[in-house]
């Protein structure tokens, strides 16, 4: 039978550190939305255990009984990351006297290579995207903004007109944790982007182009989401029957490969991403070696 004033406590505190992850530590809704998922599922099978009075060892259970579920490293890690921080906004509001989580390890984690694309696929998606419809000719252009800029989906669709300063082919980005930083687009795209706001945009949706307008619109004239280009981009792979997947994200990963593979200094490639660690972007110059070794291994005559 249920404690119903330890299950009340427990929602109020989830609540707090909801409203602790989104003011002070400034996550994304999406990572906010796993932290509060995981907790609540750990807070779940406390049962009627008071979460401010348990062991290290109560913690040492949980652990052992999610290992059962066959859930990815992945997965393990985050959820301890997730209950780390809402024991460490639980000290540091002096709920509790020390951290009963603290020493309590992440596993390790085998990072997977990023997916990335060649050149001349991206020019053949880009090839295969109808551009005599106004929203085909729109998709091109956010598909063209994603490869060349680097942007993450979620940047790309929050544009207003007042990020761009084109004069200068540049596009201001808000990204994770609202950080501000610039992207760069060459002139071709600035062109086509150009055309898009005079002349194309019209055509899905007259509306005031007010500096706080959405860039990008359907056909209501409003922002277009993530879910649509997602949908845009599946539609175009499926027409040209392209034998890869490919997600927006995919984009941001050729770029960055792109631009190391062709002698960018790797603090400016983590400038232009907005990592906020320069160990999220070595990744890329892994990438890159692999890709080397094929090129080595398809063309050298001697290669094993």
């Amino acid at each position: 039978m249920y404690n119903y004033y330890i299950m009340d406590k427990k929602q109020e505190f989830l609540d707090d550190f909801k409203l602790y992850l989104k003011s002070e530590k400034n996550f994304s809704s999406h990572t906010i939305r796993a932290y509060i998922n995981d907790v609540y599922t750990f807070l779940l099978w406390l049962n009627d255990d008071d979460p401010l009075k348990i062991e290290p060892d109560k913690f040492s259970e949980y652990l052992y009984f999610i290992n059962q579920l066959n859930y990815t490293k992945t997965t393990v890690a985050r959820k301890i990351a997730s209950i780390r921080a809402f024991y460490k906004f639980l000290y540091q509001e002096e709920l509790i006297g020390y951290n009963p989580v603290d020493s309590i390890a992440i596993p390790k984690q085998t990072k997977a290579l990023p997916h990335f694309l060649y050149e001349e696929e991206v020019e053949n998606i880009l090839r295969g995207i109808d551009i005599n419809t106004p929203a085909g000719y729109r998709n091109r252009i956010i598909l063209e903004l994603l490869w060349v800029s680097g942007m993450r989906i979620s940047e790309l669709s929050n544009l207003n007109y007042e990020n761009l300063n084109l004069e200068q082919n540049e596009i201001r980005v808000f990204g994770k944790g609202a950080k501000e930083r610039i992207v760069l687009i060459p002139d071709k795209t600035k062109e086509g982007l150009i055309n898009y706001i005079e002349n194309v945009s019209d055509l899905i949706c007259k509306t005031d182009k007010l500096p706080s307008s959405p860039l990008f619109i359907n056909y209501n004239g409003y922002r277009l989401q993530n879910q649509s280009i997602r949908k845009a981009l599946k539609q175009c792979l499926k027409a040209i029957h392209f034998p890869k997947y490919v997600s927006p994200h995919v984009f941001r990963h050729s770029f960055a490969t792109k631009l190391l593979e062709h002698g960018a200094d790797l603090r400016i490639v983590q400038e232009l991403l907005g990592h906020s660690s320069i160990k999220n972007t070595q990744i890329y110059t892994h990438v890159s070696i692999q890709r080397l070794k094929d090129v080595y291994s398809t063309t050298h005559p001697h290669a094993m």
